[in-house]
């Protein structure tokens, strides 16, 4: 009998807080095993990812149907403390902003599993704008902004 892996654990809503897990790997680190700048913001875009996915925000829907894509202008992020080989990390996002054509997603990564004993490693911002397939800015496709609203107010999406 073989066993079946677990199921895929996708990140989760709570309040108005999305908290999506990760995990440092070897190639995420540089020789003294500390995380590279640029991979923080590979866990942030997963975790925005996945809270879209979860809001029901089908971005692959939009890309294939013509109606456009997500592009990130303006970024801020600060570096606190260095995340290490095998940490354990908690991405937290909360949507600030809704724009007819963008949204603010302001970003924590922390170490550890919750956000009470969690140590602040990073902190940032990220406006992403959406955009028609020829590159300019566009209203997001009907609906998304209302979710990003409901996402504020802490309403809740199944997994």
């Amino acid at each position: 009998m073989v066993n079946a892996p677990p199921p895929f654990l996708p990140g989760a809503f709570v309040g108005a807080e999305h908290h999506f897990r990760a995990r440092v790997y070897f190639e995420d680190t540089d020789l003294s095993g500390i995380v590279y700048h640029a991979n923080y913001l590979r866990y942030m875009e997963r975790a925005r990812s996945d809270m879209l996915r979860i809001a029901g925000i089908n971005q692959r829907a939009a890309m294939e149907g013509g109606e456009g894509s997500w592009a990130v202008t303006d970024l801020a992020i600060k570096y606190r403390s260095p995340a290490r080989l095998d940490d354990d990390l908690l991405v937290v996002s909360t949507v600030t902003a809704v724009r007819g054509a963008s949204v603010v997603i302001s970003q924590s990564i922390l170490r550890g599993t919750d956000t009470l004993s969690g140590e602040t490693l990073t902190d940032g911002q990220v406006t992403a704008a959406f955009l028609s397939p020829a590159g300019r800015p566009r209203r997001q496709p009907a609906g998304w902004a209302d979710r990003f609203t409901a996402i504020m107010n802490g309403e809740t999406f199944p997994c």
